[in-house]
């Protein structure tokens, strides 16, 4: 009889542990990140002469795209570039640089290294930062 009770827990105990892992929610598939470009040719965008280039990657079916641009435009200077590139105009761009998510900042050198990068639209606030600490202004 001792036995019988016994092996009687065993099994609700084993029960009640499958019905709580049953329960519980596995965890989201891992995501990969959007490709950024790790480096551009610069003389593939115009104001290549300046030590800094500022590239927006849109389509002008993006509603975010023209918050980007909003908040990119502003830090144009004589020491940052600024480009943007819209998908429906620059597709060979898009290709090129493998850009499947819009919008994208990327701040590149003067040899073209991507010193920082945005995917989707930046508060104003990281972009200005961003930009400062990579230019030392």
């Amino acid at each position: 009889m001792e036995r019988l009770v016994i092996a009687a827990a065993l099994v609700v105990v084993a029960a009640a542990v499958a019905f709580a892992l049953n329960r519980r929610r596995p965890q989201a598939p891992t995501q990969g990140r959007a490709p950024v470009p790790a480096q551009l040719d610069r003389a593939d965008f115009p104001d290549a002469d300046k030590p800094w280039l500022l590239v927006v990657w849109t389509s002008r079916t993006c509603a975010s795209c023209e918050q980007a641009v909003a908040k990119a435009t502003p830090l144009r200077s004589d020491r940052v570039g600024y480009a943007e590139v819209p998908w429906q105009d620059r597709k060979d761009l898009h290709d090129r640089y493998g850009i499947e998510d819009v919008p994208l900042l990327v701040l590149a050198d003067e040899e073209g290294v991507v010193r920082a990068s945005f995917v989707g639209t930046p508060e104003f606030g990281d972009l200005v930062n961003a930009v400062s600490a990579a230019t030392g202004s």
